[in-house]
């Protein structure tokens, strides 16, 4: 075999082939398209836990698990791209991947509501509207909700709540990725838009014991032609612990090794360096944020007190006088002065008599 199977990538699995596992997860979107009244979802799981690569691999098989493929039309959309900026952008967004699944002239009353320019929220609510007087639901898959909530003048509680209308309707279906649930958001961010009240929640764990051997045995998914022999197969397991994006660069690292003929100990470095532990970068920024504001940020608000006084120099003034107030501050403490000194010195450099 000349392909590593794995993937050493964070983002989603390119590969529909080598998809492992989230059944449950699959076919309860699923279920939540049929009938009358859809119900929109909210997929929540932590950073690297297959959100993406679920969203794609359904968007990509959903009409294998018998839903009408003259009922829905379904897409992917990565929210984290530059057409996600502004409302318009998102709506043309939405527009594009849909009518890249209506072409042929018969479909032009499919085609025409979303032509209108500027497609504004009001052109967007139109169409889809118009989609469910002719029997068609978009069914969106929103991947990586956050980076809307980076734009909160863009996408505002308007915004959100013309989609949640849509969606009470029964015009709209989302599946909606994120890292919390939608409601934690809502209070982070003072929404206060029903939006953030989705129909059902879906919590994206790891892997169970037998998907995480499935996944091991890429690419037959059995003992017989996996890329990694059993031993392989054992560390990756051991490594990855059933979290998906860890088991897959496991895998890489030690299919890596073998056509290279390094060792296990080289494919388990490889491995760790790649993995990043976000408390330990968390706890270092937090050092380094400490240490500038000890060494930095506070003299110079100290120095600063000349200007509430009438005083006028710059950040490097006031740092090098933030710098003696606080030593002159240490010496105070620790007895070598006394107050009145350490006043007397304040106000014969800031001249005040």
């Amino acid at each position: 075999m000349t392909t590593n199977p794995f993937s050493d990538a964070k983002g989603k699995i390119e590969d529909i082939s080598r998809f492992v596992g989230r059944k449950d997860e699959l076919n309860a979107i699923a279920s939540r398209m049929k009938g009358d009244q859809p119900t929109s979802i909210n997929i929540v799981g932590e950073k690297h836990i297959g959100k993406s690569s679920l969203l794609d691999y359904f968007v990509r098989t959903w009409q294998q698990r018998g839903l009408d493929p003259n009922r829905y039309v379904v897409i992917y959309l990565p929210l984290r791209g530059v057409d996600c900026q502004t409302e318009t952008g998102f709506y043309e967004a939405v527009a594009e991947g849909l009518l890249s699944y209506i072409q042929g002239w018969q479909q032009r009353s499919l085609q025409n509501p979303w032509k209108t320019k500027p497609l504004n929220r009001q052109a967007f609510s139109d169409a889809v509207k118009q989609w469910k007087q002719q029997g068609k639901l978009p069914v969106l898959c929103l991947d990586d909700f956050e980076s809307l909530l980076k734009y909160p003048d863009k996408f505002d509680n308007g915004f959100y709540d013309n989609l949640r209308s849509l969606m009470d309707s029964n015009a709209l279906m989302l599946v909606v990725a994120s890292r919390k649930q939608l409601d934690v958001y809502a209070n982070e961010y003072h929404f206060g838009s029903s939006f953030f009240n989705i129909g059902h929640t879906i919590y994206l764990k790891e892997l169970t014991t037998d998907e995480a051997i499935e996944l091991s045995r890429l690419p037959t998914r059995s003992t017989n032609g996996a890329a990694l022999s059993v031993d392989e197969q054992n560390h990756a397991q051991q490594w990855g612990d059933r979290h998906p994006y860890k088991l897959q660069l496991a895998g890489y690292y030690l299919w890596e090794a073998r056509q290279q003929g390094k060792a296990i100990k080289w494919a388990k470095q490889q491995f760790e360096q790649q993995l990043v532990n976000p408390k330990s970068k968390a706890k270092g920024k937090w050092w380094q944020l400490w240490l500038r504001w000890l060494v930095w940020d506070l003299p110079v608000r100290l120095g600063r007190i000349a200007k509430f006084i009438g005083g006028a120099v710059d950040d490097v003034s006031n740092w090098i006088i933030g710098m003696v107030i606080l030593l002159l501050l240490v010496l105070v403490l620790v007895g070598v002065l006394h107050w009145n000194q350490v006043w007397d010195f304040v106000r014969d450099k800031l001249g005040i008599k």
